[in-house]
């Protein structure tokens, strides 16, 4: 006999102390849409070593509403680093480019060597080509690089591609022409933040140095700096959003 169960992800950036509710919200809303079971499951991608809710419920005249729920937290697989980068699942290959980013955060020549160690780990699993790219796009995604240093790691793609004889260049050429239409994006809005940030901050010594951070963030990271700048105050709000 059939039987269908539904499995609803989330994945969780930064901490929030609504989260947990949300997760009961969304399993009800969920059951009641398609009245099936519903497994809940988190990944807490923050950096919050302290947070890792896992349930959510009340009590009230009598009656009672608990979920409990799985949780992933990516900071605890930190100290496995290496048996992550080593193992076959794709999920692992993702969350070591996670902690990777976490750690390079600051630090782009070391961002630049973590990607390509991983990039070269795509072609040594021995995956077909479609999961190899939709991988690479991923961590292309993620570990934002200086434009110096994408061209060198172009550069070395080539050169593995031509060792373990898997000529994927042509088709990874294609992610670049997109992703040049998004670095284009990503390089007019970088543009308009630091405009409007020497406009609020004038020539601050510090304020050089954060400019420097913004070129490893991504349209989305930017775009939400461009709003979240409109309620600085000094440039110690800039740093403190720039280390959340």
């Amino acid at each position: 006999m059939e039987s269908w169960i539904y499995i609803h992800i989330e994945i969780q950036g930064q901490k929030d102390p609504a989260f947990a509710q949300r997760m009961l919200t969304y399993n009800y809303r969920l059951f009641d849409r398609y009245a099936r079971p519903i497994a809940s499951l988190a990944v807490l991608a923050d950096n919050d070593a302290h947070w890792k809710p896992d349930h959510y419920g009340f009590k009230v005249l009598g009656c009672s509403h608990q979920l409990n729920f799985p949780v992933a937290k990516l900071l605890e697989y930190e100290s496995e680093l290496e048996q992550l980068e080593k193992h076959p699942n794709p999920f692992a290959i993702i969350t070591a480019a996670h902690l990777r980013t976490r750690q390079t955060k600051h630090d782009p020549e070391s961002r630049y060597r973590a990607k390509q160690a991983l990039v070269r780990l795509l072609y040594q699993q021995g995956w077909e080509k479609q999961r190899i790219l939709d991988l690479f796009a991923v961590l292309d995604w993620m570990m934002r690089l200086p434009d110096w240093l994408e061209q060198q790691l172009w550069q070395d793609i080539q050169l593995i591609e031509g060792e373990t004889q898997m000529p994927y260049v042509t088709s990874v050429e294609r992610l670049a022409t997109e992703k040049g239409m998004q670095k284009g994006r990503q390089q007019e809005c970088l543009a308009l933040v630091t405009r409007q940030l020497r406009r609020k901050f004038g020539r601050e010594p510090a304020l050089d140095n954060d400019l420097t951070q913004l070129s490893l963030y991504s349209l989305a990271e930017l775009e939400e700096l461009a709003d979240a700048l409109l309620d600085f105050n000094n440039i110690e709000d800039l740093e403190a959003w720039l280390t959340q």
